[in-house]
C-alpha cells in the first residue's frame, strides 16, 4: 500500500497575504487561519506536517494534530525541506497550499503514480502538487509554477499530468478571490 503524507507550507499568520491587507475590514489574520485550520483537518485521516518557519504556527498545527517540520523561510525551501524530510515515513507528498477554498477530499485523495499538477484558475500557478518522495525534485512555486512543476517532473523521467477542472484550483491570494468564499 502506498503511504501519502500531505504537507501544508504556512508562513506566519501575522505576515501572509500582504496582497489582502489593504481590503478594509477583512480580519486576514482570522481568514488565513481559518483557511489553514480546513487544509489541515481535510487532510486527516492522512499523516500531515505544516511546514513553517514560525513558532505560533507550529505550536498551532500541533494542536490540531498536524507534525511540524521546522523550514527554512520561503514556500519553496520550507516545501522542499518538508519533501526530504518526509521521504522516510511516506511514498507519495500533496503540497496543499493553506489557503485552498474548498479543501474537501485531501484526506482520501488516491493519487496516480507519478506526478500531479493541480493548476490554479489562471492556469499557471500550482495549488496542490503530488510528487513521489525520493526524487530530487525541485520545487518553484509562484509565477508559472504549472509549467515549471512540469518540466521538472519531465527533467525527471517521472510520468506526470495536469489537472485543470478540480475543485482545489481555487486558492485566496487576492481580493478578487474574496467572493470565492461562502457567507
Amino acid at each position: 500500500m502506498v503511504e501519502v503524507g500531505v504537507i501544508v507550507p504556512l508562513r506566519s499568520f501575522d505576515r501572509a497575504k500582504s496582497r489582502l491587507r489593504a481590503v478594509a475590514g477583512l480580519d486576514v489574520r482570522r481568514l488565513v487561519e481559518e483557511l489553514a485550520r480546513a487544509v489541515v483537518l481535510s487532510a486527516r485521516p492522512r499523516d500531515t506536517f505544516v511546514a513553517t518557519d514560525d513558532d505560533d504556527v507550529a505550536r498551532w498545527a500541533r494542536a490540531l494534530g498536524a507534525g511540524v517540520v521546522l523550514t527554512p523561510p520561503g514556500l519553496n525551501a520550507a516545501v522542499g525541506a518538508a519533501y526530504r524530510r518526509i521521504a522516510d515515513v511516506v511514498d507519495v507528498a500533496v503540497v496543499a497550499h493553506g489557503d485552498l477554498v474548498d479543501p474537501a477530499g485531501l484526506g482520501d485523495f488516491l493519487p496516480e503514480p507519478g506526478v500531479t499538477v493541480v493548476a490554479d484558475h489562471h492556469g499557471t500557478g500550482t495549488t496542490v502538487l503530488v510528487v513521489p518522495t525520493g526524487a530530487d525534485f525541485r520545487f518553484c512555486f509562484g509565477p508559472s509554477s504549472r509549467t515549471h512543476h512540469e518540466r521538472e517532473a519531465a527533467r525527471l523521467g517521472l510520468a506526470w499530468r495536469t489537472v485543470t477542472d478540480s475543485p482545489w484550483r481555487f486558492d485566496v491570494d487576492d481580493p478578487g478571490d474574496l467572493e470565492r468564499l461562502s457567507p
